[in-house]
């Protein structure tokens, strides 16, 4: 078995996606943006927020994070309340501890969101640790936060994620990635970024996590 398992959280551990959508649609409008769709934003969930901004609106880099800045503004309203633990994952989680292995979020959401919505969710204590950005923008990038939690945990480590953004910094932490099939990834995404295999299910993860 690994020693240790890192977790994305949005489209991993918690569907949030309605939560984060519905939020950058608020913030677009406020920049004059016409976004009537909030489901057409699918590829905010999971990547930093200023680098989809920027992407998506074509601005630049100080725009971006004013328009994140407006983001959270509804974010820490209704975004917190905005979702639902993806049935099994949790458990999943706890399970995994029992078989003595260390069990921890790595994600590029902030900190203080991912403990609100655990916590709110009585999910906190299935986890070692809870790791993400933070809002002054430090560890903006995914593969900071996994190096801190290599260097708690070990190296003997995979990161579990749905989006190649996880995949990509798995592989500069020299660890590898599990793809879910449930979150937010397009058709061939992870497989295309290296997964070294991509679960459709908490039990086929299970396997193979414990191999």
């Amino acid at each position: 078995m690994y020693k240790t398992v890192l977790f994305d959280f949005d489209g991993t551990v918690f569907d949030t996606g309605e939560g984060i959508m519905k939020s950058v649609q608020y913030a677009a409008v406020q920049f004059g943006y016409t976004e009537p769709d909030w489901r057409a934003l699918r590829s905010f969930v999971g990547p930093p927020l200023v680098e989809s901004f920027a992407k998506r609106y074509k601005v630049d880099a100080k725009t971006a994070e004013a328009m994140t800045a407006k983001y959270r503004e509804r974010y820490k309203l209704k975004g917190l309340d905005e979702c639902s633990p993806y049935p099994g994952v949790v458990e999943l989680a706890r399970y995994l501890r029992e078989k003595g292995m260390s069990v921890a979020i790595a994600t590029g959401k902030p900190t203080p969101f991912t403990v609100d919505i655990l916590s709110r969710n009585g999910a906190l204590d299935a986890f070692d640790d809870v790791l993400g950005s933070e809002f002054d923008g430090t560890r903006n990038h995914k593969w900071e936060t996994i190096e801190l939690l290599l260097e708690k945990f070990g190296r003997d480590a995979v990161m579990v994620g749905d989006r190649d953004n996880d995949v990509q910094a798995a592989s500069r932490c020299g660890i590898p990635c599990i793809g879910v099939a449930w979150g937010y990834a397009e058709p061939g995404e992870l497989e295309r970024e290296g997964a070294i295999a991509v679960a459709h299910d908490t039990e086929e993860l299970k396997n193979l996590l414990i191999r």
